[in-house]
């Protein structure tokens, strides 16, 4: 992502510049993907400023009614601030000048560092590669914290890792502490959700693992949300196929099936663990750290989920599918051993979950609380999930990008999304009832909001020839409708044109005598 992508606020007016040695001057402030630029209106004496994004070494943000200072510490020593007016334009600009504080980095770019990590990753900026090789050696399986999402609204960032491996004797790793710490704004706190119980955290300690000890990270606060992991979903998935595939049972018999599998109780604890990753972004505007034990199963759950309540653009089809390549995919889910099997295999292998198939009912149950906010359909996510298990296409084989790597699937097999992404196949996945939500939206983890999620778990069970009839009938009202609302658009204009030469016609005619 470039920053000029970032900047939300490119040009602010009435903006007043104050400098040592110099009288404050009103004028215009612009912002480039390299320079900020200030230049004055006055005509008699017009003075610039150009000030490198580089040469900022750090800012700070003050607020007086509707007026805004941004105080800006160069790396030359100079001291510069401005004053703008406007909470949001303050804000906006502030947030897009502090996005420089990250980089690419290709410390892994031989898979050396952490083989579960692609060869690129965002890290901050204070941060060198020397020091992220130390904080590999302290996070399980050399997953040192890295950026999962910049949230625009207030420069806030969502980072993932896995579990520090501080062991029974209390280990720690000060590069690892200035690398979480260099995420945080001054002044704030940033929250530490670790998918795990607090006790299953505390055990994994014996193993050599472990969690933030506070006293080492004092401007963090740990949260535990306990996400369960491996055989316990594996044996949730076989109880709820079971039950839906006995059709033996009345109602309560069948409830009482549905509610032992415990599937919709992971969707709930999902669920509420990545709106709880939201708020703390969103509302309480602070940096968030997501981590479970590998970092690459519930944590990868937690961080697309919040995403998707976060940010508008993972709700539309390109946006999904590079949400699933970049949290997934690039994350090192380990696709081949979670989805070797799926319900009803007699050999339950020890690494099989459907974790990824847990994150799609997610979406689903998101999707259906929402069914306006997004451009894809439930065909889309059933497309994914099917694709997970079995698959022509070669996105989904290997545990992760370097096996990929390895393998040359990229040269030897064709990927999922340059087929789904033709005309033809598009247009099966889009949401007819789409419209365009720019907003942060809130679903509801109530247990009579969350459903079976039928089109997967029902839908060799029974005929969806009915439900197949009235949703293509929906879709044609739909388009009905839309057609007509453009002839209406028509005819008006056409009214209004006629009524706007008419009315010329008869300002041109003499008066009657």
């Amino acid at each position: 992502m470039e920053f000029a992508e970032l900047i939300k606020t490119p040009r602010a007016d009435n903006v007043v510049l104050h400098r040592p040695f110099y009288l404050a001057v009103e004028g215009t402030l612009c912002l480039t993907g390299h320079h900020l630029i200030f230049s004055s209106r006055r005509q008699d004496n017009v003075e610039e400023l150009w000030l490198l994004h580089s040469n900022i070494d750090s800012i700070e943000k003050r607020f007086i009614g509707s007026l805004g200072t941004i105080v800006i510490k160069c790396k030359d020593l100079r001291i510069i601030q401005l004053d703008i007016p406007g909470m949001e334009e303050s804000l906006n600009i502030a947030s897009s000048i502090e996005t420089d504080e990250w980089r690419l980095s290709y410390v892994n770019k031989d898979f050396s560092i952490c083989p579960s990590y692609p060869p690129i990753v965002i890290v901050p900026k204070s941060i060198d590669d020397e020091s992220l090789w130390k904080v590999a050696t302290f996070r399980h399986g050399g997953r040192f914290p890295v950026l999962s999402y910049y949230h625009k609204k207030n420069g806030m960032v969502m980072m993932r890792s896995s579990q520090p491996l501080t062991g029974t004797n209390g280990r720690r790793c000060k590069e690892d502490e200035k690398l979480i710490n260099a995420t945080l704004r001054a002044g704030k706190r940033g929250y530490i959700i670790d998918t795990r119980s607090l006790n299953v955290a505390q055990q994994a300690r014996a193993k050599g693992g472990g969690f933030e000890q506070e006293a080492h990270y004092p401007q963090w606060r740990r949260i535990h949300k306990s996400i369960e992991r491996y055989n316990i979903l594996q044996e949730s998935l076989i109880k709820l196929v079971e039950a839906c595939n006995d059709q033996s049972h009345n109602m309560d018999r069948w409830l009482s099936k549905l509610e032992a599998s415990n599937w919709l109780t992971h969707i709930k604890e999902i669920l509420t663990t990545a709106c709880l990753a939201a708020q703390c972004i969103d509302r309480e505007g602070a940096s968030v750290l997501v981590h479970g034990t590998e970092g690459t199963d519930s944590t990868l759950q937690v961080t697309s989920l919040a995403q998707i309540i976060l940010d508008p653009r993972c709700r539309t089809i390109r946006g999904f599918e590079a949400l699933v390549e970049r949290e997934w995919l690039q994350a090192g889910h380990p696709f081949q051993q979670r989805c070797a099997q799926s319900a009803y295999s007699n050999s339950k292998q020890k690494w099989e979950a459907p974790v990824f198939l847990l994150f799609l009912d997610c979406v689903w149950q998101i999707l259906r609380q929402f069914p306006c906010s997004f451009e894809f359909n439930y065909h889309f996510l059933l497309m994914l999930f099917e694709h997970s298990y079995a698959s022509q296409f070669g996105t989904f084989l290997g545990n992760n990008e370097n096996e990929r790597c390895k393998l040359k699937l990229p040269q030897k097999t064709m990927s999922l999304w340059s087929w789904v992404n033709r005309p033809e196949e598009l247009n099966r996945f889009k949401n007819p009832l789409f419209e365009a939500n720019s907003l942060v939206i809130w679903p509801s983890v109530a247990p009579q909001s969350l459903q079976l999620w039928e089109g997967v778990f029902l839908r060799w069970n029974r005929s969806s020839k009915f439900l197949d009839e009235s949703y293509e009938e929906m879709i044609k009202i739909i388009k009905y409708n839309k057609e007509l609302q453009v002839k209406v658009n028509l005819l008006r204009r056409q009214l209004a044109e006629l009524e706007t030469d008419d009315s010329t016609q008869d300002d041109g005619m003499p008066e009657s005598p």
